[in-house]
Parts: C-alpha cells; sequence; structure tokens
C-alpha cells in the first residue's frame, strides 16, 4: 500500500490494521480523487494478496475518511500503530459508531456495514 501510495504522489505516514479493517493515513495529492485513490489502493493490495496465495480475500464495498490537522498527527499515528490493543476493548462496527458519535455525523447504518 506504501508503493502505491508514494506512485500515486501521496505520501504514506502511517499504515495499520487487523483482520477486518486497515487505516491508511497518508497526504493526498491534488493530482487524485480519493474515490479513485481507494479503488487503486484496493485493486492493487487485493492483486498482492491474490499473489501470495489469499484467493478468497475482497474488500467491502465501502470505505471511510477523515481528515487530520497537523496538531493531531502525532495522535493518530499512534493510534494507528495501537489497533491490536483498542480492538481487545472495541469491535470495528463500535469504533465506527463512536467516532461518526464524536463528530457529530449522522449516518445510516444500513449503508455502513457490508
Amino acid at each position: 500500500m506504501a508503493g502505491t501510495l508514494k506512485n500515486l504522489d501521496c505520501h504514506p505516514i502511517k499504515i495499520g490494521g487487523v483482520e477486518d479493517h486497515v487505516h491508511v493515513f497518508s497526504s493526498l495529492s491534488k493530482n487524485i480523487a480519493f474515490s479513485d485513490l481507494v479503488g487503486r489502493l484496493k485493486g492493487s493490495s487485493s492483486k498482492r494478496l491474490k499473489e501470495k496465495g489469499l484467493s478468497d480475500f475482497s474488500w467491502q464495498n465501502g470505505y471511510g475518511a477523515f481528515s487530520v490537522s497537523e496538531s493531531n498527527m502525532e495522535s493518530v499515528t499512534s493510534y494507528i500503530l495501537n489497533q491490536a490493543e483498542h480492538h481487545k476493548k472495541f469491535s470495528y462496527q463500535e469504533e465506527i459508531r463512536e467516532i461518526m458519535k464524536r463528530h457529530r455525523v449522522a449516518f445510516d447504518e444500513r449503508y455502513v456495514w457490508d
């Protein structure tokens, strides 16, 4: 994923995750739309995993995106590094619900989970 980001002129800052999701923290180049970036990341990583023998891997249809201020870069990096510990306490769904609630983002759960 870091290589794909670099090839798209998006500076990778931190990438990490657990069994059911991944967090990608990077800059966004002015030369690519975010939805295109996600499509390229999903496509290239799927291809790579299938080449390594994970033929039953697939991404969910959607994705979430959040902007991060310069003053929060360190806390976001730490958050990504500690995903395994974090998810011993909270599931992926609980995490998304909390993030949306904390940032006052209304959403319909019928359209969030695949």
